[in-house]
């Protein structure tokens, strides 16, 4: 058998470490087609598992939530212009939630007499030939190429890579056509230790300095993050810093992942950049962060001394963004945490902690977490009439799954309540959409089910629950998810949060329009309800072929016993999808 581009195209993933590809393949494909038999025939167990995806949105999906959860890159393979459309919103997801994915996708031949192999066969390559497909998608990537010779493509794979996982981390886009992919190479290897991505910044050591004493002279310090619990290791070494600080606060923004424990005294919870800690704070600490606080909403003190540290501070593929800060720093989160601990820890500095004020501040901490924490529970009590709102469904819950459960969420106007009662203590144990291209969930849930059983072994992966508003459930094409689900038998637990519509552009309206005609109108007249009702479930069992488990709850006295049965079916290796009508909190 020949060596073409497209083995090569394969070996380098291998190389790379790269173990899955995500695939919706096409007329460009034939020598990805020949290279992967080729592949699972002469390289058995370390070619890339294939997994085939009737969707695109969901097949970039599953290799987002993959490797946001491991942080390891994964590929995905589409078919020329009309592929690379179809990834639709997850492009945008996978840009702003930081995730490491490598996109390839195919181009019409450029030759048509069969002067090279590879060249146009089918009426379709004229009709997908277009002036620069990689434009599709190359201001939501961090690097797109076409690929033009077989001659580098290891050297084009592994740039593209060093790019996806360097901070900040993100999508990159590949493409080349049929007789690039077709070219008979000599095979060759790359030296891979040349080809790592960037290593973390750290700050300087005036920086650490300037940080710290205004720390140790601040009443009410904050920190506000967003991205930091991605390094996993980040969530304890806030914590250490927070508990090295007495009095300091966290407030998590929602970026993606999990970045602070609920059980810790200094945590405030998930807020979208709004919170009154924010108006009172003296210090702030915005680390990796996007949206700190949203200023016609929510902001600072005049006076407050703000430092920004983030991978990107500038914020680079935004057109409007900026901070009051009085200094910004490029460093890694985890790097610029440890360093601020170590300073603060230090005899100069450590003297001051025990300070009356510095007490009396941890002590108040605590006392304020306890309260918050009742509040949070008062708030999710059932309603009279034996109905029940998100709050309530996601203490129960909790209850039930196991501890080590990741959940994939996608609540939209409902995040703050699953939040507050999901109360995630675990790094890596919440995850949610990176980005606001709706319809994340379905895919993202597969891919972290799926990142947890190569990790720990066949049957041994962590259990995963995927919470999602009945919109984002449509938007995340149920019909491709749960096919997905039962041909490569990866069992999730699926809670619709059905409250009968699309909320989010109501609340956008009353935001400007408080008083307008909108505010009086009803969700069918916005055209924002969704009546009929969909059998949500229904959706998900027509497309595995009946092979879910399918529940619908709308009474609280209900909701223990359905759960139960869910996660029992998940925990046997049955998928579940429960619709739960929930009411408005």
């Amino acid at each position: 058998m020949t060596y073409t581009a497209s083995s090569a195209f394969f070996e380098a993933l291998m190389e790379a470490g790269v173990t899955h590809c995500f695939v919706n393949l096409g007329s460009d494909h034939p020598s990805i087609f020949e290279a992967m038999v080729k592949g699972q025939k002469e390289v058995k167990g370390r070619f890339p598992r294939i997994i085939t995806c009737p969707n695109e949105m969901v097949a970039l999906s599953m290799a987002d939530g993959f490797a946001r959860l491991t942080r390891k890159p994964q590929c995905v393979i589409v078919h020329v212009d009309v592929g690379t459309l179809a990834l639709g919103a997850a492009i945008h997801n996978a840009n702003c939630g930081r995730a490491p994915v490598l996109i390839f996708a195919g181009l019409s031949p450029f030759t048509i007499e069969g002067e090279m192999r590879g060249s146009r066969t089918e009426y379709i390559h004229w009709i997908q030939d277009v002036p620069d497909q990689k434009q599709i998608v190359s201001q939501y990537c961090r690097y797109a190429a076409e690929i033009k010779t077989g001659r580098n493509i290891k050297q084009m794979v592994n740039r593209a890579l060093q790019f996806a996982c360097s901070d900040p981390a993100g999508p990159v886009y590949l493409c080349g056509a049929r007789e690039v992919m077709e070219e008979d190479i000599t095979p060759y290897q790359l030296e891979l230790a040349h080809w790592n991505p960037v290593e973390p910044s750290a700050l300087t050591t005036e920086a650490v300095k300037t940080i710290s004493e205004a720390l140790v002279e601040a009443k009410e310090p904050l920190v506000i993050t967003g991205y930091s619990g991605r390094n996993h290791a980040t969530v304890p070494a806030l914590v250490k810093l927070a508990e090295t600080v007495p009095g300091l606060r966290v407030l998590d923004t929602g970026g993606s992942d999990m970045c602070f424990p609920a059980d810790h005294r200094a945590w405030l919870g998930l807020r979208y950049g709004a919170d009154d800690s924010i108006k009172t704070a003296d210090v702030i600490i915005v680390i990796d962060c996007d949206v700190p606080w949203i200023n016609t909403q929510c902001h600072p003190k005049i006076d407050a001394k703000i430092f920004h540290i983030d991978v990107d501070p500038l914020k680079q593929q935004m057109p409007v963004f900026y901070l009051a800060a009085i200094a910004r720093y490029r460093a890694s989160s985890f790097t610029a945490i440890t360093q601020l601990t170590q300073s603060l820890s230090s005899k100069e500095l450590s003297k001051h902690w025990s300070k009356p004020y510095f007490t009396q501040a941890w002590n108040a901490l605590a006392e304020a977490h306890k309260n918050r924490l009742h509040n949070i529970e008062v708030m999710a009590t059932p309603r009279e009439d034996g109905s029940f709102g998100t709050g309530h469904l996601c203490r129960q819950l909790r209850k039930l799954v196991p501890r080590d459960t990741i959940f994939a969420i996608e609540a939209v106007t409902n995040t703050f309540f699953v939040a507050d009662n999901i109360q995630a203590t675990l790094p890596g144990s919440w995850i949610n959409c990176g980005g606001g291209g709706l319809g994340w969930s379905g895919g993202g849930a597969l891919g972290i089910k799926l990142a947890t059983e190569h990790e720990n072994g066949p049957g041994r992966g962590k259990f995963v629950c995927q919470i999602v508003g009945d919109g984002s459930f449509l938007f995340s094409v149920p019909g491709s998810v749960y096919w997905i689900c039962e041909r490569y038998k990866i069992p999730i637990l699926t809670i619709v949060l059905n409250n009968k519509g699309w909320n989010a552009p109501r609340r956008s309206l009353l935001l400007v329009h408080p008083n307008g005609l909108g505010s009086k109108a009803t969700n069918d007249e916005l055209n924002i309800a969704f009546t009929p009702t969909p059998d949500y479930a229904g959706i998900a069992k027509a497309a595995s072929s009946g092979n879910i488990l399918a529940e619908k709850v709308s009474k609280a006295e209900d909701l223990p016993g359905v759960l139960q049965k869910a996660i029992h079916s998940v925990l046997s290796g049955v998928t579940a999808v429960i619709d739960a009508v929930v009411v408005a909190e």
